[in-house]
């Protein structure tokens, strides 16, 4: 069981949806092993997508970096022991000029 364990690093989602993320990890862990980053994942991320709408991403996993772009209101990074939770909306950033364009490739040699 998760309760007392979680350790919120940032966040900008309500008290209600902070508690809605953490007691999803807690049936999480209770249902799938601490090893199954993946299955905690897909189900934290279904029951948000049901409770709040589509769009949700999760992350977890004990070693990982990230960079997103997130709806205002819409995230939060929790730990859980050496596990680590990111559950995000994610947005499309900032509209305007060149904002449906793909960046150039280029190519670099050493």
């Amino acid at each position: 069981m998760l309760e007392g364990k979680a350790v919120i690093g940032e966040t900008d989602m309500l008290l209600t949806m902070q508690q809605d993320a953490l007691n999803l990890a807690a049936r999480a862990l209770d249902c799938y092993d601490v090893t199954d980053a993946t299955e905690i994942a897909r189900f934290i991320k279904k029951e948000f997508d049901r409770s709040y709408g589509a769009g949700w991403q999760c992350i977890v996993g004990t070693d990982f970096g990230s960079f997103v772009t997130h709806c205002s209101g819409c995230f939060i990074h929790f730990c859980v022991g050496s596990l680590a939770i990111l559950l995000f909306r994610g947005s499309a950033g900032a509209e305007g000029e060149g904002a449906n364009q793909l960046p150039s490739l280029e190519t670099v040699t050493a």
